[in-house]
């Protein structure tokens, strides 16, 4: 295994909001276990990543949300190297791409619509029947907890979509509540690591919107379906690893409300990583032989 040289792509701190250094420790993790398994692997940060004029290593641990990290991503797959996650995997989770995808592959995702922040949209609002609904930016990852809002009403929405509109953000999703348990979920495309928990209970936040459904009731589900859900949703994005949320209605509905390239693992990134690391080399070793 010694012939597998990666290059490992960190993620710059003003992506990992509230959880920089929950970020840093799976990536070491990862590095780790796959050091330990023979790999060769040369770490940059997400500016070395940048200004690096060549890269060496045919394959690419990468973690970034840079645009221009993703963008020299892309490249690189294009030139033919193996890029986990892909540069266009991590493109499609941002929110408008992701929304679409999801809805257009007929994977569980609320009601939702694609708006213009200067545009009127109460009228659109009280046609689809949304009274309390998630306002989330559409063109980027969240990078603030303003990036995504929770509103009770079509005027709060417009205000919301209005100072959207005053800091840059051209383009915004609008996700219908839906009410239930919400469900964070960690997972590894092709493989059998799956964990989930509910993260309201467990304390576990980056903004604290937890809090607008608050303590799980324990709701029965079908485990099974999720994880197959999930699977699907991260062939359909183009992600290995990958995270979310998820809301279990009180019939036992499950709904995917955010889907993530490459989370923190937090809860569970000492049992994670080194899955993380096999589905690496796996994939690396289908790529290079």
């Amino acid at each position: 295994m010694a012939d597998i040289t990666i290059a490992g792509v960190m993620r710059a701190g003003a992506y990992s909001p509230n959880h920089i250094g929950n970020d840093t420790a799976i990536f070491n993790g990862t590095v780790e276990q796959l050091r330990k398994r023979g790999c060769s692997v040369t770490v940059y940060s997400e500016e070395q990543f940048i200004n690096a004029d060549h890269i060496e290593e045919p394959v690419l641990l990468a973690m970034c949300r840079e645009r221009q990290s993703i963008a020299k991503l892309q490249q690189l797959e294009d030139a033919g190297k193996l890029v986990i996650n892909s540069g266009y995997g991590i493109e499609n989770c941002t929110r408008e791409r992701m929304t679409r995808i999801l809805l257009g592959n007929d994977i569980p995702y609320p009601e939702s619509l694609i708006v213009n922040t200067n545009e009127n949209v109460r009228p659109k609002l009280e046609k689809a029947g949304f009274k309390s609904c998630w306002i989330k930016r559409g063109d980027f990852h969240a990078m603030h907890k303003e990036d995504v809002s929770y509103v009770r009403h079509a005027e709060e929405a417009q205000e919301v979509l209005q100072e959207y509109f005053y800091r840059g953000i051209t383009r915004a999703v609008i996700n219908v509540h839906l009410v239930g348990d919400l469900v964070k979920f960690y997972g590894i495309r092709g493989s059998d690591f799956f964990f989930w928990f509910y993260p309201f209970d467990e304390g576990h936040s980056k903004y604290g919107w937890e809090v607008v459904n608050g303590k799980a009731q324990g709701l029965p589900f079908d485990l099974d379906h999720l994880k197959q859900i999930c699977q699907r949703a991260a062939e359909e994005l183009n992600v290995v690893v990958y995270g979310g949320d998820c809301i279990v209605s009180d019939d036992g509905t499950v709904r995917i409300i955010d889907f993530n390239d490459w989370p923190s693992f937090a809860p569970c990134r000492v049992e994670a990583a080194p899955h993380i690391a096999k589905a690496i080399i796996r994939e690396a070793k289908a790529f290079l032989h």
